[in-house]
């Protein structure tokens, strides 16, 4: 499935879709390139955790900077949109991940087991989240077989005590655990829902500007990490 197809799967209008498609494999190409960063258009790198480490990069480039803050942050959007394009189709992030928990030799073989269970999200994570939350933190459905224990602050940036802590966690219905795993809402201190303009067709999604989660003050420095980091700030309605 190409970037363009992937963005109207999951929900893009035809005219988002062709934008974003087109400034990754067009201007942002270009701007890569001349910076020295890559010799080839972005569309060709098809490993999830190289171009992440790339996307950084690219950010720091005076003119990205430049575009992108006069386009109200439309370019970051699209170098995001392909991150999460690539992460989906390939599931490499949680291949990787596991593979380097497995050949650290300075955890240990418990830890391990741990870690690697929290990162396919089974195990005491999991647990924790249930018997923390009892049912989905927005909605309040109760089958817990149906639940996905979502890490806060993302595995990828935080340590080994973090994946494991329980206050890094919620306990969501898939579609919701998708939609704030890619960012498109987030949660105020208050608990109450912060909905990113980029989310089309909201409600088709279960996502209603009245929902609310309750926070406890544990969760606090890991829900501000999401908000300033993870929740795609363009344009925003808040609940």
């Amino acid at each position: 499935m190409d970037f363009e197809t992937w963005l109207l799967k999951i929900g893009k209008s035809a005219r988002s879709a062709r934008s974003y498609a087109g400034s990754v494999s067009g201007v942002i190409s270009n701007w890569t390139m001349e910076a020295g960063l890559t010799n080839c258009s972005l569309m060709e790198i098809r490993s999830a955790k190289k171009f992440s480490r790339l996307a950084n990069k690219i950010k720091n480039i005076e003119i990205f900077k430049l575009r992108n803050s006069k386009g109200n942050g439309m370019y970051s959007s699209a170098l995001n949109a392909y991150a999460a394009y690539l992460s989906d189709i390939t599931a490499e992030d949680i291949q990787e991940d596991i593979t380097e928990l497995l050949g650290d030799s300075t955890i240990d073989q418990t830890e391990k087991v741990m870690l690697v269970n929290a990162r396919v999200g089974q195990g005491k994570f999991r647990q924790q989240l249930i018997n923390q939350w009892q049912c989905c933190a927005l909605t309040g459905f109760g089958d817990t077989r149906f639940l996905i224990a979502s890490h806060i602050k993302p595995w990828k940036h935080s340590d080994n005590q973090e994946r494991l802590d329980s206050f890094n966690g919620l306990l969501l219905i898939p579609n919701l655990d998708k939609v704030f795993d890619l960012g498109f809402i987030t949660f105020a201190s208050d608990g109450s829902i912060v909905i990113s303009g980029e989310l089309e067709n909201a409600p088709m999604l279960g996502v209603d500007p009245g929902m609310g989660i309750k926070l406890g003050d544990n969760h606090q420095v890991y829900m501000a990490y999401h908000r300033e980091n993870v929740f795609e700030k363009h344009t925003v309605m808040c609940g």
